[in-house]
């Protein structure tokens, strides 16, 4: 059996490796030793050199024509995001998302880590008896998951109240705008 090098392998130290009875059965050999077989389950582009040819380039990776150029069109909507971003509305929506949004992590995280810290300092209050079997911990516990339900509430009940409605109109304005700047009917 022959390596990607053009050696052959095994053959000549006098033993046979299992792959040698495969030779030629599914896979292209090795016709010269500067031949690149990329076919070949060994071979390694990044540590080429060993007994390879050093002829041997890399493919060069341009960008496509299409890529490379953009068209009056594509850059005339590129400047209405732009634009739009710069806007007084979507600032006012991006404003009501951050007035809902900062203060709402700030507290639940810190309504978690204060579960937290309290179960791994304070193990005697968090294992008091609340009703029966239940202490303060599984109602602590269970007031995370009741947190998240309702944070997430409040959250899309914000969202559909005071966000939803101005977006969807700078969403639309922006589609018209970009539809314009390319050249498409108005």
């Amino acid at each position: 059996m022959q390596s990607s090098n053009g050696r052959a392998r095994g053959s000549e130290q006098g033993f046979e490796s299992p792959g040698d009875r495969w030779q030629g059965a599914g896979l292209a050999s090795v016709e010269a030793p500067g031949d690149v077989r990329y076919d070949d389950p060994w071979y390694d582009a990044l540590a080429s050199g060993w007994g390879e040819s050093g002829t041997m380039s890399p493919p060069a990776t341009e960008a496509p024509a299409a890529r490379r150029r953009r068209t009056d069109g594509a850059d005339a909507a590129a400047l209405v995001y732009v634009e739009v971003q710069r806007s007084e509305a979507f600032q006012e929506v991006r404003s009501r998302y951050r007035r809902f949004v900062v203060p709402a992590v700030i507290g639940f995280f810190l309504w978690y880590v204060t579960y937290v810290v309290a179960a791994t300092t304070a193990p005697a209050v968090m294992a008091r008896p609340v009703w029966g079997a239940v202490n303060v911990a599984l109602v602590a516990g269970l007031g995370q998951f009741l947190s998240t339900f309702l944070l997430t509430w409040a959250y899309s009940r914000h969202a559909r109240l005071r966000r939803d409605r101005a977006a969807l109109e700078l969403r639309w304005d922006t589609q018209e705008l970009t539809r314009e700047a390319r050249g498409g009917a108005a």
